[in-house]
């Protein structure tokens, strides 16, 4: 039987609700946060923050994943998912981004680097209730998305 924890692939992390951690955060394996975080995220993999995680932080990572409260910006390499129960107050850079109904949402959002133009004006149009034929790449929301 191989050790689970030989490659960084295969690893993963977990902040629990009673940690709390300020500095800066760096890894290599996939990050589950449900305590308090404060200073910077840079990871290569998945890091998500749990419905019970609070961040004040500007995250870097391959893949973003919020359930929880985070205060800072999102960077992508990936994509960005900002469930239902999440809080977010920040930007979101990243090349594919999703926003799930009842999630509350304050920022702007940068899909830059794709064919965005279209998709960015429908995102618009989806949540301001308007459709934009001049649609750039930035989309500026704020409150609840639903």
């Amino acid at each position: 039987m191989s050790n689970p924890y030989d490659s960084a692939t295969e690893r993963a992390s977990i902040l629990g609700p009673t940690l709390y951690f300020k500095g800066d955060l760096t890894a290599e394996e996939d990050l589950l946060i449900q305590g308090r975080v404060e200073g910077s995220i840079t990871h290569t993999q998945r890091l998500t923050v749990g419905a019970q995680g609070t961040v004040k932080a500007n995250i870097r990572a391959q893949l973003i994943i919020i359930e929880g409260t985070v205060d800072g910006d999102l960077q992508a390499d990936k994509s960005v998912f900002v469930k239902e129960t999440a809080k977010v107050c920040g930007n979101i850079y990243a090349p594919t981004v999703s926003i799930m109904e009842g999630a509350n949402f304050s920022g702007s959002i940068d899909m830059g680097g794709k064919k965005t133009g279209q998709l960015t004006g429908q995102l618009t149009g989806q949540l301001t209730g308007k459709q934009d034929a001049a649609a750039t790449r930035t989309v500026k929301v704020s409150g609840g998305v639903g």
